[in-house]
């Protein structure tokens, strides 16, 4: 594998892109689209960087990060798609899930937290969901980002040591650095199961996050249908006197933070 690609190349490339985010988020609004994508993978695959990647220049109010915690005790005697249903996307809504209903298959089988029967009768079950959603309308994307065991065991390290990642490690990550191969052989496993002609997977090399931000979001643009719709019109007219400077008579703001 060659160089890690600079930030400055990954900035200029990613440029067009989050143009052309923009106009996709646009023609969800203007068309009532609804778009969900996956991004499942291992720990430390590059999850977050992807889906802020995605998000960033878009307006939170129609482009929403599901991010769920661990089942409470009630959702844990729900139907098992339950929780996540009520996070899909109304008209002219995204949803970007860090990770999703693929927990089951995942994390949760690997490290004993869902039965064999469980995990089985979710297989069975979420081509069948899937379907559901994309016979509706909603245009579903699966995207899982890989990384080989070296590049998961640096970053697995770098959080160690930067405060600023620290809250991303768990005992549940440290835990699962000795189950790569049975993390591999889920996923095989779910992929021979869920990789279907409605719902497709699609597999992204993260060995070098910024290159499989920019190789997920092109595949992601590619595969919308055409998206171009003009912004509308809006003309910015002179203000009508002398602009006006902040008045303040109940409170002022605070001192300014001191540069030394």
């Amino acid at each position: 594998m060659g160089d890690p690609l600079k930030r400055k190349d990954y900035e200029a490339l990613l440029e067009p892109m989050e143009e052309e985010l923009v106009a996709m988020a646009r023609w969800v609004a203007a068309t009532g689209a609804r778009i969900v994508v996956l991004f499942e993978g291992r720990d430390t695959a590059g999850k977050g960087g992807a889906i802020a990647a995605v998000a960033e220049r878009l307006n939170p109010r129609q482009c929403r990060t599901v991010a769920l915690a661990s089942p409470s005790e009630r959702e844990k005697g729900q139907w098992y798609f339950q929780r996540y249903v009520e996070h899909l996307p109304t008209r002219g809504e995204i949803a970007l899930f860090d990770r999703s209903w693929y927990n089951r298959a995942g994390v949760e089988k690997v490290m004993g937290f869902a039965t064999a029967f469980e995990v089985k009768q979710f297989l069975d079950h979420v081509p069948r969901f899937e379907k559901l959603l994309v016979d509706d309308g909603i245009l579903l994307f699966k995207y899982w980002l890989t990384c080989d065991q070296e590049k998961q065991e640096e970053r697995l390290a770098e959080r160690l040591e930067d405060p600023l990642k620290r809250w991303k490690l768990s005992p549940i990550d440290l835990a699962a650095r000795q189950k790569y191969e049975a993390y591999t052989k889920a996923r095989e496993e779910m992929l021979e199961a869920t990789h279907t002609r409605h719902a497709p997977w699609t597999l992204v090399d993260f060995n070098d996050q910024r290159l499989g931000r920019l190789t997920l979001i092109r595949d992601l643009l590619d595969r919308l249908p055409d998206t171009h719709i003009d912004p509308p019109p809006l003309e910015l007219k002179p203000l009508d006197h002398a602009p006006l400077d902040e008045k303040f008579d109940k409170l002022k703001p605070i001192k300014p933070f001191r540069i030394d």
